[in-house]
């Protein structure tokens, strides 16, 4: 076989790889990530990776500026979802107050029904427009957190959902920052609970929400990436997904043919050379 034929087939035969990889995935996901205070590079590895080790999705990653007051830029097409089954939201843009533009937001979802995934900051982001749209989708209205850095005892509100099945009882956090829910949409249905030691009350961690015939889960919890990446984060979040995409079985288990590639260490793992640091314990 002649050298030029070998690299003909060689290039061929990846092409088909690509090809057969890309047919596998069976939803297409938009992640939307950036901000302030968070460890943005890393989180979206976690969550396009982690969720694609679960079921089967393949991503577009938009990430944005750092600056809170940040209009991403995907978000100024009408038509900004569609071609989407999903959108998770993990950004950080508290000091956008464009009403109009927030709006544009939420009716991406809602012209186009594709369902929403917050995670943590989301739940903070366009607080100050003065427009009810975002917390109507997301479920719930939070304006600020307690202390950060503390270990959060989780309880499992809903055990026989089956976003929750596989929770345990009660979960202590890796690390953890509770944000202060001041209202909750009737709409809601609450998954999971924390402590607040500086409100004295416990406060929503995970939902669900349906709002405009458009599918939320949403959890608060992940400003730390030890969080994040605990199965059990990772796991319910998943679930959480596959719920919005109605790809959840009773059983908490992913729809047949859906299937992910299977768990393994993330991509920043395998290239880092030597043994992880541990987390710093934190005290409860």
């Amino acid at each position: 076989m002649s050298r030029m034929l070998t690299v003909v087939l060689f290039f061929l035969l990846l092409a088909a790889g690509t090809l057969s990889a890309a047919e596998k995935a069976k939803v297409k996901g938009l992640l939307i990530t950036g901000g302030c205070c968070h460890d943005y590079e890393k989180q979206k590895v976690i969550i396009s990776e982690g969720f694609s080790q679960r079921f089967s999705i393949a991503w577009d990653i938009v990430h944005a500026n750092s600056d809170r007051n940040t209009k991403v830029d995907v978000y100024n097409s009408k038509d900004w979802a569609k071609g989407y089954d999903l959108v998770v939201h993990n950004e950080c843009y508290g000091g956008v107050t464009d009403v109009d533009w927030v709006q544009n937001i939420v009716n991406g979802h809602i012209a186009n029904k594709i369902p929403a995934l917050f995670v943590h900051c989301s739940a903070h982001s366009y607080r100050h427009a003065k427009t009810d749209e975002w917390r109507k989708l997301l479920g719930v209205k939070s304006m600020r957190h307690e202390k950060g850095g503390r270990v959060l005892n989780v309880t499992n509100k809903e055990k026989t959902n089956p976003i929750m099945k596989h929770f345990p009882e009660s979960w202590k956090t890796p690390n953890g920052e509770l944000y202060v829910i001041e209202n909750i949409w009737p709409t809601v249905k609450p998954l999971a609970t924390a402590y607040g030691e500086d409100t004295k009350t416990n406060h929503l961690v995970m939902w669900t929400n349906e709002y405009q015939n458009v599918k939320v889960f949403a959890t608060t919890l992940g400003h730390h990436n030890e969080t994040m990446q605990a199965s059990e984060w990772l796991e319910t979040v998943s679930r959480g997904a596959l719920w919005t995409l109605g790809l959840l079985e009773k059983d908490g288990r992913v729809k047949k043919g859906y299937e992910g590639t299977g768990i393994t260490k993330f991509s920043f793992e395998k290239e880092a050379t030597g043994e992880p640091t541990p987390a710093k314990a934190k005290s409860d």
